[in-house]
């Protein structure tokens, strides 16, 4: 019924895709970094301010952060975030409508959350907007009601993540990595959530927003005396506290490479994780040439997980690394999205990448390359004032030297390949790698298991909150008796029956949704061998889908393509109103097991490159999986059918959920039978 596969990949590819294969810069000779050094005093209270001077424009920044240990929140996280959400929506002495309304009068942005606040705009309202800043940092309000608010709008983001792919393979990879018991391992539900108090988040602020560990960093067009006084006059009364100081034993790596395995059985595409522990610091000697060994391996479209995986592969729209570093306990990561059947192929390769950087040497136009792209970038991030304020603050909180960025790119130019092999060794610990794997285990366990023989790397299973479980029961059996041809009348039977289906000579069915905040309108309409689909973006035409007698095409953004060969086949058994009808008397199609969607079984057809699912109990379509290819990369796009309801004698699903990468939800708002449809349509 929801015949827009090719729509709906396009939609992906436009919002997804930007441009990656951007030359790199030729590395030239090293600029003069001078960075303005700032002027320090500290208050009795113990807030450190540091004011760069810069009068350049007329603009000012000012940071406040708070450089506290972290902590755990056990069985109540979630009190910093509703804490953060909270903090700034109004104060003691202003209302939150006053409050933002003066800020938009400033053209100001003042941001507040739990461990700080931000605020910019023209440096002639600087003193204003350091009033503004304080007064909301300082003397919040925190009122029943606006609690209440805020922690459902939490809970509702959970319940819409419930479902994410991606979302609980960030969860099951942290908790994982660091322990549940973790401050980066722990992660906030709606249990948690469900338990946090106003008085909690009253007594997380008084304990931990306090001035002891606090900077105040000030760039801009000010003058140093005279924003000395505005800060001693609004911070000095800042009461004298000192937030706990709190220990964690730092969590270990596993002994020996292996795979924990997380099934999702809604998942189109699996998420691919290789995680080992860093404690990388800006300190270290091999600072540089860690975050350059990253950079080559994966740094970016040009790094070699990008044109192994995506380029010679095709396997995924992008591979990337990535390296924390700082005070506390960071990790290495590597990996990517792809398709379900070449989940095990991916992960050989990235372990392959690993392998090469630590036993290779790299080549010398991979080292300049490197190097001419972090060059570059820091030319360019000296340039804003928030790249200094930042910078003023890593050497106060990291304990780096005072010439660390005078020297930042002779330093860089330093790092040899030699350089280059050693930090990998040191930091990407290829034989002791956890490889957190989140995908459909129907899929992808098969592939996974004979991996996993030949590499001798052992799969360990976890549900979506990282705790251990059994091995997935991939596919049932097949009862006896059961056929294609049974579960397909089972669904002509649930829906209204072969006569009712029959009737059924043209079908207007009228939906809408939202993707990305864009909403979206969708008409598909069919008869006998004819398809017709609109889809509309904020009113407006974005594509459209045409299929007839003769011909089929897609228009997208102005531009229109034909479908020659097996692409028109595929096209014209979409347009039917009803394909199980025809997939009755189909002697191609294959039914291969029983598999979990959504929490309920459902019998699993394959037709070519379709994968359609029928409940078990109920008969009706759940879903549809379609393999597609677009832009040169494969991809499964699925579709799942929900929300049955009764039109005239027949049952149609009136919530449709589009899952190829991103998740379209559309409602169907009107279903019209036998009418509401002309040979217009079609052409």
């Amino acid at each position: 019924m929801k015949k827009f596969i090719y729509i709906a990949a396009s939609l992906f590819l436009t919002i997804t895709m930007q441009a990656q294969d951007r030359p790199q810069p030729k590395a030239g000779p090293s600029p003069t970094i001078n960075i303005n050094k700032p002027q320090t005093f500290t208050l009795k209270n113990g807030l450190k301010v540091l004011v760069v001077e810069n009068h350049k424009l007329p603009r000012v920044s000012f940071t406040l952060t708070l450089d506290n240990s972290p902590y755990t929140e056990g069985d109540k996280k979630g009190v910093a975030n509703i804490l953060s959400s909270m903090i700034g929506n109004g104060t003691k002495k202003t209302t939150k409508d006053a409050f933002n309304e003066e800020i938009d009068f400033l053209g100001a942005n003042i941001n507040f959350w739990d461990s700080g606040a931000s605020a910019n705009g023209l440096s002639r309202y600087s003193k204003r907007l350091l009033e503004l800043m304080a007064e909301g940092s300082l003397n919040p309000i925190f009122v029943q009601e606006e609690f209440e608010k805020e922690k459902s709008k939490l809970i509702e983001g959970l319940k819409s993540e419930e479902k994410s792919v991606s979302a609980i393979a960030r969860r099951v990879e942290n908790v994982l990595t660091f322990g549940k018991d973790h401050y980066k391992g722990e992660f906030t539900s709606e249990e948690t959530l469900n338990k946090v108090t106003l008085d909690d988040v009253i007594i997380n602020y008084n304990t931990y927003f306090v001035p002891s560990n606090a900077y105040l960093v000030i760039v801009g067009d000010v003058k140093f005396k005279e924003v000395k006084k505005e800060v001693e006059k609004l911070f000095g009364s800042w009461k004298k506290a000192t937030a706990p100081k709190l220990t964690y034993s730092d969590p270990k790596d596993v002994q020996y490479s292996q795979i924990n395995f997380i099934d999702t059985p809604n998942a189109v595409q699996s998420e691919i994780a290789l995680v080992n522990l860093s404690n990388l610091k800006m300190t270290d000697k091999e600072y540089f040439a860690a975050i350059l060994a990253n950079q080559i391996l994966g740094g970016g479209g040009e790094g070699r997980l990008f044109l192994n995986l995506r380029e010679k592969h095709g396997w995924t729209y992008g591979a990337y690394s990535s390296i924390g570093s700082g005070k506390y306990i960071s990790k290495f990561r590597s990996g990517a999205s792809v398709r379900n059947a070449v989940t095990d192929s991916a992960v050989v390769e990235v372990f392959n990448e690993l392998k090469k950087i630590r036993t290779e040497l790299v080549s010398a136009e991979d080292l300049r390359n490197a190097k001419a792209k972090y060059v570059g970038n820091f030319v360019m991030q000296i340039e804003k004032p928030s790249t200094i304020a930042g910078y003023a603050l890593s050497k106060q909180t990291q304990g780096l030297p005072d010439d660390f960025y005078e020297n930042y790119i002779k330093n860089i130019n330093a790092v040899t390949a030699e350089d280059i092999k050693n930090a990998a060794n040191k930091f990407f610990l290829a034989d002791k790698t956890r490889v957190v794997i989140v995908g459909k285990a129907a899929d992808v366990l098969p592939g996974l298991e004979a991996m996993s023989k030949k590499e001798k790397m052992p799969i360990f299973y976890f549900d979506k909150y990282g705790n251990p479980t059994e091995k997935p029961e991939v596919k049932k059996p097949i009862p006896a008796g059961v056929t294609t041809q049974t579960v397909l009348n089972n669904y002509i039977n649930a829906i209204g029956g072969e006569k009712a289906v029959k009737s059924v000579k043209t079908l207007a069915v009228y939906s809408k949704g939202t993707v990305q905040g864009t909403e979206l309108e969708l008409v598909v309409k069919t008869a006998p061998k004819k398809l017709g689909i609109e889809m509309k973006a904020m009113g407006m035409l974005m594509s459209k889908q045409v299929v007839n007698e003769k011909e089929a095409y897609a228009m997208q953004q102005g531009q229109r393509k034909d479908f020659t060969g097996e692409e028109l086949e595929d096209m014209k058994a979409e347009a039917t109103t009803f394909k199980e009808l025809a997939l009755l008397t189909n002697k191609q199609i294959a039914l291969t097991g029983i598999e979990n969607i959504n929490g309920a079984d459902a019998y699993v057809i394959k037709n070519g490159k379709s994968t359609l699912y029928y409940d078990v109990k109920s008969g009706f379509k759940v879903a549809e999986a379609k393999e597609l290819e677009q832009g040169g990369q494969k991809m499964t796009q699925t579709t799942y059918y929900q929300d049955y309801k009764d039109v005239k004698g027949l049952k149609f699903p009136y919530k449709t959920i589009m899952n190829v990468g991103i998740e379209i939800e559309l409602t169907t708002t009107e279903v019209k039978i036998n009418e509401g449809v002309t040979d217009a349509d079609f052409k």
